[in-house]
């Protein structure tokens, strides 16, 4: 399949917001075929009927790197638990395990095995912001971090909605 790289949008959003666009187009600079998909259940639809809909929508190898921000970083996790490969990175941005404020989270679930969850990704990276307005933010990145080790990047980035992700890009060999 080659170096392939998938982008999962957050909740209510669109794969052509915020840093999205720009990063699939700095990875394809660099030689990455990238995947930008709309999945407009991500954490509106409860993630027992929602991730099936994912797993078929996409392929998955060793050679595939995961990006997930919020409600799509919180999706990898249930999507990595699933994988019948390793991927060979999981970066989660503004990503959270535990509801991080008061909304309705169907993008998560009661319980994670962390143990699949570690060993479906060579590499994980949690990039977490101590300023994040919807919570998730660095509290939740150390929760993912302790569980299941990796690498843990704290920012003062609020929710990471800017129109660059300068760190995600340089995080990606």
């Amino acid at each position: 399949m080659g170096r392939r790289v998938v982008i999962f949008h957050g909740t209510r959003a669109e794969p052509a917001w915020i840093w999205y666009p720009w990063l699939a187009d700095r990875l394809r600079g660099r030689g990455y075929d990238v995947e930008t998909p709309h999945h407009p259940g991500t954490n509106t639809e409860p993630i027992a009927t929602f991730l099936p809909k994912v797993l078929a929508a996409h392929s998955f190898d060793a050679d595939t790197v995961l990006v997930g921000h919020s409600g799509g970083a919180a999706l990898l996790l249930a999507l990595l638990e699933r994988l019948e490969v390793t991927v060979a990175q999981a970066v989660l941005v503004a990503g959270y395990s535990t509801p991080p404020n008061d909304a309705d989270e169907p993008v998560l679930q009661d319980r994670y095995d962390w143990d699949v969850i570690r060993s479906r990704a060579r590499e994980l990276v949690f990039v977490n912001s101590v300023t994040d307005e919807f919570g998730c933010d660095a509290e939740q990145g150390r929760a993912m971090f302790d569980r299941l080790g990796g690498t843990l990047v704290v920012r003062d980035d609020g929710h990471f909605v800017s129109e660059t992700l300068e760190i995600v890009d340089r995080l990606i060999p």
